[in-house]
């Protein structure tokens, strides 16, 4: 189902007369274009809807040339009517409740007054096509960014000197960063967010970005040692162990349908076969200590699994989990498919190692601790 049907369907199922999408990844995910200026803003400087019709564009005079020639690459020139509105004359949230009017029904991703709310993560799951070529470059390119940065790093870089690094390096790749987390070997047995600070790295570093692009977001995280404690490469191989299981789990829980079968698999299944993992590998109940990691696509986590959580596994749709273990961290962000897990942010010269899943009969090739002699 492309893009369109899937907004036909919410019409009919909601009785709506049109929705829009002033969010900066809904936005994204409908036209392919980047439509923020002010990162602080929850909506970006344009809204596009869809009447069952056909799509309109809403945005001010400031905006609206650029916006159309630059900012629409999945839209036909003659696919989209554009309605522009004086900057000084409104917000978009009121130009859009202008030009719908009070006689028709409508739901938006923003708070605007008379409209439905609209929930868009269900809307973006599964990927279609387009969309996972998409994020195939952007793995692979955040993959080359995070790996130039480590592989340059040295015992004595502060967390702050390496965070700049990996933002400049995404940056010349035209990626956003909206996380990046340097942790050295002291701050990253103590926590699990490992914020950059004046720290030294010290005897070994996690390093961990997610980075977005067209409104599509590629989580990983990377162990760069450069005299690792003994217990290091142990902890390193049970959390790759817990991630292996999860995509697993994930796909296993796809195969039994998705969202459009009346039993899916839901997050809460996978979220299960997790704790059994930490179980199985020695740490019962570390699970407990930092989330786990989800679906991903268009928001970092477009939702992140708890225990019980009822939201469908959806396939082929991109999953980033992140299971932690005391000072040790496996995170990549994969595509799964019913017959095919494919990690997109896998790196060229990385060392790799095979890591066994937990209760399955699946084996992938996981990250291994990058050794820098100093």
């Amino acid at each position: 189902m492309d893009k369109r049907e899937r907004l036909e369907a919410y019409l009919g199922s909601h009785d709506l007369d049109s929705v829009w999408f002033a969010r900066p990844n809904s936005f994204a995910w409908l036209t392919g274009g980047n439509s923020v200026i002010d990162r602080e803003s929850e909506s970006g400087v344009a809204a596009v809807g869809y009447d069952g019709d056909g799509l309109t564009l809403v945005t001010d005079t400031i905006e609206a040339d650029r916006i159309v020639a630059e900012e629409l690459p999945d839209l036909e020139a003659d696919a989209v009517s554009v309605e522009r509105f004086p900057w000084y004359a409104s917000s978009l949230a009121e130009a859009v409740a202008d030009f719908v009017g009070t006689d028709e029904r409508a739901a938006a991703d923003i708070d605007i007054p008379g409209f439905e709310s609209v929930d868009p993560t269900p809307l973006r799951q599964p990927l279609t096509e387009r969309d996972r070529e998409r994020y195939r470059e952007l793995g692979a390119q955040t993959a080359a960014a995070v790996e130039s940065v480590c592989r340059e790093l040295q015992s004595g870089d502060t967390e702050h000197e390496a965070a700049s690094a990996l933002r400049i390096a995404l940056s010349a790749r035209g990626i956003e960063a909206p996380v990046v987390l340097v942790g050295g070997s002291e701050r990253v047995q103590q926590y699990r967010h490992y914020t950059p600070t004046e720290a030294e790295l010290g005897d070994y570093a996690l390093v961990s970005v997610t980075a977005e692009r067209a409104g599509l977001h590629a989580s990983c995280t990377r162990t760069v040692a450069f005299d690792p404690p003994a217990w290091l490469a142990s902890r390193h191989e049970a959390a790759a162990r817990v991630e292996t299981t999860a995509l697993a789990a994930t796909q296993a829980a796809a195969a039994n349908g998705g969202s459009g079968a009346e039993s899916a698999g839901t997050a809460g299944d996978v979220f299960a076969a997790i704790q059994d993992a930490y179980d199985a590998v020695g740490y019962e109940g570390e699970w407990q200590r930092h989330h786990q990691g989800g679906a991903a696509g268009f928001a970092g986590r477009e939702w992140i699994a708890t225990p019980g959580h009822d939201a469908p596994v959806d396939a082929p749709m991109a999953y980033a989990w992140n299971p932690t273990i005391q000072g040790a961290k496996s995170e990549d962000t994969a595509l799964v498919a019913e017959d095919d897990i494919e990690v997109l942010t896998a790196m060229d010269r990385w060392p790799t190692t095979t890591v066994d899943a937990v209760g399955y009969e699946i084996e992938l090739e996981r990250h291994d601790i990058l050794e820098i002699e100093g």
